[in-house]
């Protein structure tokens, strides 16, 4: 019987990157908008609100890259864009 190590599932990661936008960063999570794993890990990119502004259309939201390696262990992240709510982008849906 080996006791290889259970890596962990995606839902698992889509909570550890959820948790870690708001610990680690100390803002509001605004979604995850993508999640993929590769052959050195999971990659996820989040938008948390950087600042909230009167209407919401006008908040601040900043999207950050995390990398977590096989064993869902936060290894690094950087912020990669800021936008407003209301700009529109143009977004490739990969299923």
């Amino acid at each position: 019987m080996s006791s290889m190590p259970c890596q962990p599932k995606i839902q698992e990661i889509l909570e550890r990157a959820s948790l870690m936008a708001e610990v680690l960063l100390k803002k509001s999570l605004d979604g995850v908008n993508s999640l993929n794993k590769d052959a050195e890990g999971w990659l996820a990119e989040v938008e948390v609100v950087e600042r909230k502004s009167v209407p919401d259309t006008q908040d601040i939201l900043g999207r950050y890259e995390m990398k977590f390696d096989l064993d869902g262990e936060l290894v690094g992240y950087k912020r990669i864009m800021l936008r407003r709510r209301s700009d529109m982008e143009m977004v490739e849906e990969e299923v």
